[in-house]
C-alpha cells in the first residue's frame, strides 16, 4: 500500500501518540501524563505550529489521543463519519505548505490553531486518503495478546501483526515454548 509521504508521517504519529497509553506503552505507565513528555514526543516526530506547554494544552492532546484511538478501530464507513465529523468542527481548509526541511505537503488549519485541533485535523486529512484508496484495513491493533499498541502496516503483502519487533519477538518465544512444553 502506497500513501504519500505526509499521510504516512501523520499515521504513524497518531500511532505513537495512541501508543502513549498505558495499556500500550512500553512503560507501562501514562507516557502522556506531563507537558514535558507533550512536548518531547511533538519534538521527536518535529511537530510545528503553536505549543503552549500548559496543562490545558495537555487535557485536550489527551481527549484528541482517545478519540484518534477510538477512530483507529472503525471500520471504513464509521471512520467517513468520524472523520467528517473532525473536519466540520475544525471548519478545516486545505492548502499546500511548505515549511522547515518539508517539500510541498497539506494542512487544513493554521499553524496558531491549538494543538490538538490541529493534531485531530492532520490525522483526519490523512485519513481521508486511506479511506479513499480503501486502506483502512492497514490501521491494525497489536495481536500480541497483551498489548494494544496500534500501528499502520505499510508491508508490501500487508502481512504485519504486531505493533512492534519486541511483541513480535515476545509472542513467538511464546508460541516456541508452548510447542516444546
Amino acid at each position: 500500500m502506497i500513501f504519500t509521504d505526509d499521510t504516512v508521517s501523520a499515521l504513524n504519529f497518531v500511532a505513537a501518540l495512541a501508543d502513549t497509553v498505558p495499556e500500550a506503552s512500553e512503560s507501562g505507565a501514562d507516557e502522556l501524563a506531563t507537558p514535558d513528555q507533550l512536548g518531547a514526543l511533538l519534538d521527536a516526530w518535529i511537530y510545528s505550529g503553536r505549543r503552549d506547554g500548559d496543562a490545558r494544552e495537555l487535557a485536550e492532546v489527551v481527549a484528541a489521543r482517545d478519540r484518534l484511538r477510538a477512530l483507529w478501530a472503525l471500520d471504513r464507513d464509521d471512520a467517513v463519519v468520524a472523520v467528517n465529523e473532525i473536519l466540520a468542527e475544525a471548519n478545516a481548509v486545505p492548502r499546500l505548505v511548505r515549511h522547515d526541511t518539508l517539500d510541498w505537503h497539506i494542512h487544513a488549519t493554521s499553524s496558531e490553531t491549538p494543538l490538538a485541533e490541529r493534531i485531530l485535523v492532520e490525522a483526519a486529512m490523512a485519513l481521508v486518503d486511506v479511506i479513499r484508496a480503501d486502506g483502512t484495513d492497514r490501521m491494525r491493533a497489536c495481536a500480541a495478546d497483551d498489548c494494544s499498541g496500534i500501528f499502520l502496516d505499510l508491508s508490501k503483502n500487508g502481512s504485519r501483526r504486531f505493533c512492534s519487533t519486541r511483541c513480535g519477538n515476545r509472542m513467538a518465544v511464546r508460541a516456541y515454548r508452548a510447542r516444546t512444553a
